[in-house]
């Protein structure tokens, strides 16, 4: 049975002011080198991503940024989560990525980067979750199907 409290003892009862009082704070995830690691993915592609503070310099397989995706559309892809998060040019990033393509590379250093800057900062996970950044696109190649060209594609139809 539920015990019968009076007004009297609600009033004593402490209340939360704040909803930073009911909010559990999130510990930034940092290694002994002040870096935080993630691993982002898209398509075949898998990306291991390490950022730390410093001037914004992006090396992704011991390459630049700018050589190792010439296309600006897949630079400006990568920058997308410093600059929703208002961060731009004040971590550099370390990046291992292999499999797919190019624009599955790039999809998932994004997906890396800003996995990683929530464990460095985790106060930036909403403004980055909105932006959708921290959702794996799971949109992959369709397989292709017996009697079929392609995945959806036919063989073009003869009449005689």
């Amino acid at each position: 049975m539920s015990e019968t409290r009076t007004l009297a003892d609600l009033a004593a009862a402490p209340i939360a002011t704040s909803a930073e009082a009911l909010v559990t704070r999130v510990e930034p995830k940092r290694d002994e080198f002040g870096r935080s690691y993630a691993t982002g993915r898209r398509k075949e592609s898998v990306a291991r991503v390490w950022i730390k503070p410093g001037k914004g310099e992006i090396s992704i397989n011991g390459k630049k940024a700018a050589t190792y995706f010439a296309r600006p559309v897949l630079r400006m892809l990568i920058t997308q989560p410093f600059l929703v998060a208002d961060r731009y040019n004040q971590f550099d990033v370390i990046c291992t990525v292999n499999g797919g393509g190019l624009s599955g590379q790039a999809g998932a250093v994004r997906h890396g980067i800003s996995r990683a800057l929530t464990y460095y900062e985790p106060e930036l996970r909403g403004i980055l979750k909105v932006a959708g950044f921290l959702t794996r696109d799971s949109r992959t190649v369709e397989r292709k199907k017996y009697g079929k060209a392609k995945a959806r594609r036919s063989f073009q139809f003869s009449k005689r």
